[in-house]
Formats: structure tokens, sequence, C-alpha cells
């Protein structure tokens, strides 16, 4: 039986953008696929009690350059040369986490992934109004105002509510988080026993 990683996503996570290639290349390599499963970060720290890294540990001496340097470890491994910090990082993911929802509901999340990753972490597309981002949605063959039309529903919103309430009571406090059958791992450090576990 294929084995399945569901990974918990916000793109407004850099550490979604830097788990995604190495995680697929993985999920192929072991014969698993890889299952998205659409969460609005902001809202699971405030239920949860957590808090960006950057913000969490300031007063930490030494911790926050630390985590600096683990990541560009991770970034020169895999090869993510094309990584960019988004210039208005942190950006409020709300709108682009329902649209992921809709593209998961229509069995096209890991399409929507796959074109809105690298717009937003190599391109630094503007978020905040809708032409940049219609026009990467629409080049992956998406009806862009369509998404954004369903974005505005009850069923969408209340379900992106729901899921993140379901990772939160899953023990989910942050991305990336990661679950093969109800195994959670957490931390884009954490592949190489994702790797153990699938095999």
């Amino acid at each position: 039986m294929k084995k399945s990683i569901r990974l918990v996503f916000d793109f407004v996570s850099p550490n979604a953008y830097l788990i995604w290639g190495p995680l697929c290349k993985i999920a192929k390599e072991k014969n698993a696929s890889v299952e998205v499963f659409p969460v609005f970060l902001a809202g699971m720290h405030r239920l949860t009690g957590n808090e960006p890294p950057m913000i969490r540990d300031a007063g930490v001496k030494g911790k926050v350059e630390y985590a600096m340097l683990e990541m560009q470890r991770f970034i020169a491994k895999h090869k993510l040369v094309n990584y960019r910090l988004h210039p208005n990082f942190p950006f409020n993911s709300i709108t682009i986490q329902r649209m992921l929802f809709v593209a998961n509901q229509d069995g096209r999340a890991i399409d929507f992934v796959e074109a809105v990753l690298p717009a937003i972490w190599e391109q630094g597309i503007d978020l905040v109004g809708q032409e940049d981002l219609s026009k990467v949605v629409e080049s992956a063959g998406f009806d862009a105002s369509a998404l954004f039309e369903r974005t505005q529903t009850a069923e969408v919103k209340d379900g992106l509510v729901i899921n993140t309430q379901k990772a939160v009571d899953l023990g989910v406090f942050g991305i990336p988080s990661m679950f093969i059958g109800e195994e959670m791992f957490f931390g884009k450090e954490r592949l190489d026993q994702v790797e153990e576990a699938l095999s």
C-alpha cells in the first residue's frame, strides 16, 4: 500500500517553501504521496500560544542568529539557490490559504502549491492586490476569478478554520508539520526521520 505524507501547510512560512522540494523528492524516492493540509498559521499561533521564532526567541542571545545559520545550511544542502525572503514578510496569508483550500477541494492542491510557492519565495510577487497572484494561478490552469469568488463563501472560510483546529487538536503548533499515519514530525530538520519512517 502506498504511504502518504500529510503536510500541514501555510504559504506564509518560509519553511513551507524550503521543505517542499526536498520532501517531494523523498516521497518520490520512497513511492509515497504528499497530501497538502491547508491551515491558517496565524490562527494556529493564537490557538496554541506559539509565536514566530524571530519574535519568540528575540530575547535569547544568539538563538535567532543560529537559526539563520541553520537555514543557510539547509538551503545550501538542498541547493535552494532561488530562495528569497518575501519583501512583505510576514504577509497576511488568509486569502491565499482559502484559495489553496478550494484547490484542495478540487483535487489540485499540488498544482496550486507548485505554481504559487516559487512566485512568492523566489519572485516575491505582490500579494496585496489580486493582479499578480491571478496571473500566476491562471498560468497554472486555474480560473482565478472563480477561486477568489469561492474564498468568500462560508463553506471555504469555515473549512479553513476547521482544518486549523483539527491540526491543533492533533498536536500541531507550527509549520512545517508532517504526519505519516498518526505519527507527527515537526520541522524541516526532521526530513531524515520522515525518510526512515517511509522505509
